[in-house]
């Protein structure tokens, strides 16, 4: 009974071993990949995969989830001779594995030695200014050179960023004197440009001050000349009797005025003031 028993717990235990062998279930975040006698045979995406037991083998697990390069610096040149030292972090992630597994042995070491490239000849094609101001401009460049030069690895390359622009200490200096230089310059143009608009004020005050004596003489001269004009007509018009009556009555009006002096005050009156009260009078009477 034993014996009997044998052949069907060998080819339980077999069948066992098929499943296990045949049947792969795939984490979301992994692919494999298959080969046949050492060739390639196909790729497992994430699920439940079935393969042949014994011929297919399950040769490389790879992760496809973003990976991060560790941050590499590399020295560069600009285009006007400064070094700068350029600190950069990739990340990317794996989509075909077949052309990894196959096509590149250390795929973190290929991108770290194509980004330095990259990053070299894109800074020394611009000067110290460029790197500084124009970083999103550079990033998108190398980021663009180095998706194609890895595109035939099965990678697609997230992102590219520019951590930090480092210069070496002489060149922080002379960097340091320009800037002072530079803003003790705006400061003296700002200051001149002060002085010349408070100038302009000034002028266009003293302008406007000018006019306006201007304008209120010319009032003066045609209400004088408008009085002028008035009496002139009134002699015209009633003789030399109405000039004599205007005479008379300014007289009599610096009079009184004189008169209306606050305090005790001496007013010396005209010998012929009298004549004029007399006259102005009699005009009166006689305009009535």
């Amino acid at each position: 009974m034993p014996d009997e028993g044998l052949p069907l717990i060998l080819l339980a235990i077999f069948l066992v071993i098929c499943i296990a062998k045949g049947v792969k279930i795939v984490p979301q975040s992994e692919k494999y990949v298959v080969e046949r006698f050492g060739r390639l045979r196909s790729v497992l995406g994430p699920g439940i995969n079935f393969i042949v037991p014994f011929l297919d083998v399950v040769r490389h697990k790879i992760s496809i989830l973003e990976r991060q390069l560790p941050n590499a610096t590399q020295d560069a040149i600009t285009a006007d001779n400064v070094l700068v030292q350029v600190e950069t972090s990739v990340f990317y992630r794996i989509l075909e594995p077949e052309k990894t597994v196959y096509r590149i042995r250390d795929v973190d070491a290929a991108i770290a030695t194509t980004v330095a490239g990259i990053v070299r000849s894109g800074i020394g094609e611009m000067e110290l200014d460029e790197v500084q101001s124009n970083r999103q401009q550079l990033i998108a460049s190398i980021k663009q050179q180095v998706e194609d030069a890895v595109d035939n690895w099965g990678i697609e390359v997230t992102r590219a960023e520019i951590l930090d622009v480092n210069l070496d200490q002489a060149t922080r200096e002379a960097m340091l004197q320009q800037l002072n230089a530079e803003r003790a310059r705006r400061a003296q143009v700002t200051e001149a440009e002060g002085r010349k608009r408070a100038v302009e004020l000034q002028a266009d005050a003293e302008l406007y001050a000018a006019e306006q004596t201007a304008k209120a003489r010319r009032i003066s001269a045609d209400a004088e000349a408008y009085a002028t004009g008035v009496v002139a007509a009134a002699i015209r018009d009633n003789g030399l009797e109405a000039a004599q009556y205007q005479v008379a009555l300014k007289q009599v009006e610096a009079l009184v005025a004189l008169g209306k002096g606050e305090g005790k005050q001496t007013v010396v009156v005209p010998a012929n003031a009298m004549d004029a009260f007399a006259n102005a009078f009699t005009m009166l009477k006689g305009k009535g």
